[in-house]
């Protein structure tokens, strides 16, 4: 009996609580500092097991609609090694953060239609971490590990087992989502899985490569003469290799155009933003620019940290994000034992130790697209870190049947992007966004999700 008590507490704790349904009482976020608007969901915030000692810290948030039928979203940021509170509290979860650390609510919400939980992974990123301290990882460790915290989430809250289920991630996420998914489709996980959604991922390192330097020329980085000798030592018959080529003019022609696109301050992020931060050592960048022609080993300038916030990325102010995780009010809140290290936005042990395994994700694409899932790719349109053209190539050349041709969708009544249909799988634009389409664009991005999940035209 005496082993029975502590159990018997927990169901009449949580009915007490009034969660219910199995939800785990004990991660419960009651109050959040800073912040002063009653709130329409509860949330929860807390760790779960991820493989063998390795413990990832979530944040979930129920619906503002109807928590109880609709969808369970899984988010994921990518890096390799940057956190999802990142996409929690600057992109498309509920708050944002003002600078002088209090936090209002974000009116385009992802979970105004979902129910969504956000995940730091893998272990040694942001709140997670690994009892053995050893933060070496691979691609399909990642994967293995996210499953294994999929199976605990379902522990804890075993209610949202029958809701349809997505996976969406960004960036390094190209990785981290499809390849989650094909654990998802052949584990014994029983859950309603019902497709997956890429935004500005690391789909295919030649094509990302290859497009760069198209999208740099037609943007204007690079000049006649520049784009003359690319085409004239790095193309054959119409075929153009700016990813791998070893004739020596190409090479240098391409260490020009990479320097013009990282090397003189413009926003890889988002082209036509002002580069906030200037120059200084930004974990996040660095691991960003890290995808980007690693065949040619080009070196990306890390100078020594020359600020009180580690980790940012350049261009990017994150400061009232790193400032607010680490009072020890919001880690109590949050539940983050007082052992932890402070929280970065970018883990620097993580991302170099990190091992790419998946250079192209497209066989993940092709076996997942044997089942009944849909998927969506979609990019804003002026990131330079993974941009539209790569993403829409790496689309077409799954040589799905097209559906519907490539044309615009709206917002507002504007132009919000374009969109082109295939059999099971979407490729869609964010008109004038950076990489991050839910913060540069929250309005059409909360569009795009709620079509998406809806399965009605975009």
């Amino acid at each position: 009996m005496a082993m029975e008590l502590p159990r018997i507490l927990l169901v009449i704790s949580c009915l007490c609580l009034g969660v219910g349904s199995g939800q785990y009482a004990p991660d419960l976020v009651t109050s959040l500092p800073g912040l002063t608007t009653q709130l329409n969901f509860r949330q929860w915030s807390g760790y779960l097991q991820a493989g063998e000692n390795k413990f990832f810290h979530y944040w979930f948030v129920e619906s503002q609609g109807d928590p109880s039928s609709d969808p369970l979203v899984l988010w994921l940021n990518g890096g390799p090694g940057c956190s999802s509170m990142e996409g929690m509290l600057a992109e498309n979860g509920p708050y944002r953060i003002n600078a002088d650390g209090s936090l209002y609510l974000n009116p385009h919400s992802w979970n105004l239609v979902a129910n969504v939980l956000y995940l730091e992974s893998p272990a040694g990123v942001g709140y997670s971490y690994s009892l053995s301290q050893n933060y070496q990882t691979n691609d399909q460790q990642v994967a293995a590990d996210n499953y294994q915290a999929l199976l605990s989430f379902f522990e804890k809250f075993p209610a949202f087992s029958g809701h349809d289920f997505y996976v969406f991630g960004e960036s390094y996420g190209g990785v981290y989502v499809p390849s989650l998914s094909a654990e998802i489709v052949k584990g014994p996980l029983s859950i309603n899985f019902k497709g997956f959604g890429v935004g500005n991922g690391m789909s295919n390192y030649q094509l990302n490569d290859d497009t760069l330097i198209e999208f740099g020329y037609y943007h204007g980085l690079i000049g006649d003469d520049l784009w003359a000798t690319l085409n004239t030592y790095c193309c054959a018959e119409s075929t153009c290799n700016f990813f791998n080529n070893t004739e020596n003019n190409c090479f240098s022609a391409v260490l020009e155009a990479y320097g013009m696109i990282q090397g003189i301050g413009l926003n890889i992020y988002n082209l036509y933003s002002p580069c906030w931060g200037a120059h200084g050592y930004q974990g996040r960048y660095t691991a960003d620019m890290s995808n980007l022609f690693r065949s040619y080993k080009f070196n990306v300038a890390t100078p020594p940290p020359d600020g009180p916030i580690p980790g940012v990325p350049a261009c990017i102010n994150a400061t009232a994000m790193y400032v607010w995780l680490n009072q020890n009010d919001v880690r109590q809140a949050l539940h983050i034992p007082n052992s932890l290290p402070a929280w970065e936005l970018c883990s620097p042990q993580v991302s170099s130790q990190y091992q790419r395994q998946y250079m192209d994700m497209a066989p993940f694409y092709h076996e997942l697209l044997q089942y009944d899932l849909r998927a969506l790719v979609y990019n804003g349109d002026v990131d330079m870190a993974c941009n539209f053209l790569g993403g829409e190539r790496f689309v077409e050349a799954l040589n799905q049947p097209m559906v519907s041709p490539y044309q615009p969708w709206y917002w507002n009544k504007q132009v919000a992007g374009f969109v082109k249909e295939y059999e099971k799988i979407s490729f869609l634009t964010v008109k004038g966004s950076g990489h991050m389409v839910p913060q540069y664009r929250p309005a059409q991005a909360l569009k795009m999700f709620e079509s998406f999940l809806k399965n009605t035209s975009f």
